[in-house]
């Protein structure tokens, strides 16, 4: 027992504060690329390389020296052949980087005063979530993109710009059934209270996770979301559910209070329930367990 006693105060002894920063920062790393690369191709690329990995390891502490060259010289034309066919999802997650540095984090915008009307925005999303319910009971469907910091130029240009004073009624009327417009996205900006465009047209998601039944304004919604920091509101016109997706991830089965809840601690900066990554996974796990 002491010898256990000893050999571990000496282990302690020997761990810096170097030491438990650098295997913090590794953890992290390798949580965020687990996270950014689940749900697509380049994860079933990703196991299948980290296959290779284990037994090319294997092999090489085993004396098998020609099985360990072959997989060597096969895991770097695999690593060539990800970056080759998998650019869109690299694209994603070098996207995702981006968007998640630390300033964009809400506390140091509070701190640094970053400007912005609030109020204002407190009312634009209430425009938004009455007009979300009200076509979500006619089974009107829309898809509605709210921008936040990343440049949707692209995205603009793809349908017909408006720059409309933002209201539920034009909302609505954007996606009455049959009108020119009703089938692409409309592109709000809160900050400045303005239909930005309509008619747009968003990137389809490639993940494979999504169900089967969700049609293309959930796969556009939802592929918006993993090339953008934007949040996408999107209303079925199958069942009339209103869902939001973000950061790649989609919540479903909201109704005007939760709608509400999301959109105002995103956009107006209020504390909540957490950030959009823990309310969305709150309300799936709500879901499944109903």
């Amino acid at each position: 027992m002491m010898d256990f006693l000893t050999v571990s105060k000496e282990l302690f002894a020997m761990i810096s504060v170097q030491n438990i920063i650098d295997i913090l920062i590794v953890a992290y790393l390798v949580y965020k690329i687990i996270y950014w690369i689940s749900g697509t191709q380049a994860a079933e690329v990703a196991k299948g390389l980290l296959f290779i990995v284990i037994v090319m390891q294997i092999s090489s502490w085993v004396g098998l020296i020609t099985l360990s060259y072959i997989l060597k010289n096969v895991l770097t034309a695999g690593l060539i052949l990800l970056v080759v066919v998998f650019q869109p999802e690299l694209r994603r997650i070098l996207g995702r980087i981006g968007r998640t540095s630390i300033f964009e984090n809400r506390i140091l915008k509070k701190l640094f005063s970053i400007s912005r009307n609030d109020a204002n925005v407190k009312e634009m999303i209430d425009i938004v979530v009455q007009a979300s319910v009200n076509m979500a009971k006619e089974r009107c469907g829309a898809l509605i993109v709210i921008e936040r910091q990343t440049d949707l130029e692209d995205i603009v240009s793809s349908g017909v710009k408006l720059d409309a004073i933002l209201s539920r009624e034009l909302i609505e009327n954007v996606f009455v059934p049959y009108t020119p417009l009703h089938d692409g996205a409309a592109l709000l900006n809160l900050e400045e209270g303005k239909i930005t465009a309509a008619g747009c047209l968003l990137p389809l998601t490639q993940s494979k996770t999504l169900r089967k039944e969700l049609g293309t304004r959930h796969r556009a919604g939802l592929g918006m979301s993993e090339v953008s920091d934007a949040l996408i509101v999107i209303v079925s016109e199958e069942t009339g559910t209103i869902s939001v997706a973000a950061e790649g991830r989609l919540s479903r089965f909201l109704n005007a209070t939760t709608l509400k809840k999301l959109l105002t601690e995103e956009l107006a900066g209020e504390e909540g329930s957490g950030n959009i990554e823990g309310f969305l996974r709150f309300r799936q796990n709500e879901k499944e367990e109903e």
